[in-house]
């Protein structure tokens, strides 16, 4: 095994991946759970980097997919994290080339780094257990073994994998060496494996380094590196983040971590640790975690519950009144209402999957939509017009644009606009309005210090966001381009 200092830091590898399909409605394709505020002020990508933050650890790398990247990078500028590098996968091919891609890009700055390899997603209420058990573990990753923390079980869960712990990964103390991984089992195997005692959950969080890693990855699939080491070197920065080549990428095989490279290695190590770890993978992990009132509820937002007994209500706009349940989730967004027994939230993926093939947008999209410069969220439609809020971040400005087939009325609620319409330029204020014809080059800019709130009154035969043409724009995006069909008030589709 190889050796390392004992002081160089330990780099955070951040994987923001997610389907948004486990916790929806809150959470969606296009926004995930990584980037919602579940269990504190904060968002779950926020909480993960400002876990994994000190002197213990470098800047962390961060993993996202092409969509998500503006969300990305707004998220930890709030949290004040600046990150190494943000690559963008223009495909997903599951954990084993993510980790790879972060291994090859760590190896151009760094000897050898160690990697702690963690989902942007996961809930740890200890924090420090958590940096305890990354400290005693540390030692055996530097000398080369490839270290995953296995969660001490308190319930024969059928939703979580299985580490089945062996002897002790000598010299290093409270390492072990890992025997076997498990699928997810059912109900009675579960109950064995607790009674057994040597089972424990397998959290999906690693501690390798980078060479270690790619090594073994090497050594069992190196068709995974020849293309990710494709794609790194023939990818492209665009602003700050490090895009990979799409083609180079799409050609490396698809497979995790566990399948990959731990479950083929003889250096797979497991440190055991009680850390208040989940992975929040349905909404009872969210009841089970959260603070109950007397009659075991969780309640978060505006809800008001009546003989309501071992249940989680959420609502996120509205008042939400429940009577006369038990043992339910109830969540309200300002478009969708679920109504689940608690005892079957995993088949919350089945009514996602409907959404997908009635081709409705509600499993990908909030009517907030995020941008680059800000978001929006769709107020009011009707036939030949639709209404928005546009909130656009102080210094940030749209794309110079124009719409063949829409005109648009701007009034500013609070802030202050700088408005390009045609030839000319002027600033708008509070309680003051513009109109922009079909066919007229514009442009909206926040030139001041707080969000720019303005109400955008929509009108014409064809409302779609796709009626976009860009003529000059800050965030990369290439020129002349059409928008993509997200989502609009007009046809839920943008």
């Amino acid at each position: 095994m190889a050796s390392q200092s004992a002081s160089a830091p330990i780099t955070p590898v951040i994987l923001s991946g997610g389907s948004g399909s486990r916790l929806w409605p809150l959470s969606r394709a296009l926004y995930p759970k990584q980037f919602l505020p579940l269990v504190s002020e904060l968002t779950m990508i926020q909480e993960t980097a400002l876990r994994a933050s000190g002197e213990r650890f470098t800047a962390p790398l961060v993993i996202c997919n092409d969509e998500h990247r503006f969300i990305v990078a707004e998220q930890l500028r709030a949290a004040a994290c600046q990150p190494t590098a943000i690559i963008l996968e223009p495909v997903g091919r599951n954990t084993a080339p993510a980790v790879a891609v972060a291994a090859l890009k760590l190896l151009e700055s760094a000897s050898d780094p160690i990697m702690l390899v963690m989902p942007s997603d996961h809930v740890i209420q200890n924090a420090d257990a958590f940096l305890a058990a990354i400290d005693q573990a540390a030692p055996a990753a530097r000398a080369g073994a490839l270290v995953t923390f296995g969660i001490t079980p308190n319930a024969p869960e059928t939703g979580y994998g299985y580490i089945k712990a062996g002897g002790s990964f000598a010299p290093f103390t409270g390492v072990l060496r890992v025997e076997r991984f498990v699928e997810k089992p059912d109900l009675q195997t579960a109950e064995s494996y607790l009674a057994e005692g040597s089972y424990l959950w397998n959290s999906g969080i690693f501690l390798f380094s980078a060479k270690a890693y790619l090594a073994e990855l090497g050594r069992t699939n190196s068709k995974i590196i020849e293309a990710c080491s494709q794609a790194l070197a023939q990818g492209q920065r665009d602003l700050s983040f490090c895009r990979l080549d799409a083609a180079a990428f799409a050609a490396s095989p698809a497979d995790s971590i566990d399948y990959a490279v731990m479950e083929k290695t003889a250096n797979a190590a497991v440190f055991p640790v009680e850390m208040g770890w989940s992975d929040l993978g349905a909404w009872s992990a969210l009841w089970e975690i959260g603070p109950k009132d007397a009659q075991d509820n969780v309640a978060l937002g505006d809800v008001l519950l009546q003989d309501v007994e071992g249940s989680y209500i959420r609502s996120d706009h509205r008042l939400v009144a429940v009577a006369g349940l038990c043992n339910v989730v109830v969540v309200a967004t300002d478009d969708a209402v679920l109504v689940i027994d608690r005892g079957k939230v995993q088949d919350v993926k089945q009514i996602v999957e409907r959404l997908k093939k009635a081709n409705r947008d509600e499993h990908a999209l909030h009517s907030t939509v995020h941008r680059p410069w800000g978001h929006y969220r769709g107020i009011d439609r009707g036939e030949r017009f639709q209404v928005k809020r546009i909130v656009v971040q102080p210094g940030e400005r749209l794309s110079l644009q124009m719409h063949h087939h829409r005109a648009e009325h701007w009034i500013v609620v609070t802030g202050t606009a700088l408005v390009t319409r045609g030839a000319e330029t002027f600033l708008l204020h509070e309680n003051e309005s513009t109109y922009i014809r079909a066919g007229q080059t514009h442009r909206l800019e926040n030139p001041g210090k707080v969000p720019l709130h303005l109400i955008e009154v929509q009108s014409g035969g064809y409302l779609g966001e796709d009626d976009i043409v860009r003529f000059e724009d800050g965030y990369g995006r290439t020129l002349p381009q059409k928008e993509p069909p997200l989502i609009s008030l007009e046809n839920k589709t943008e």
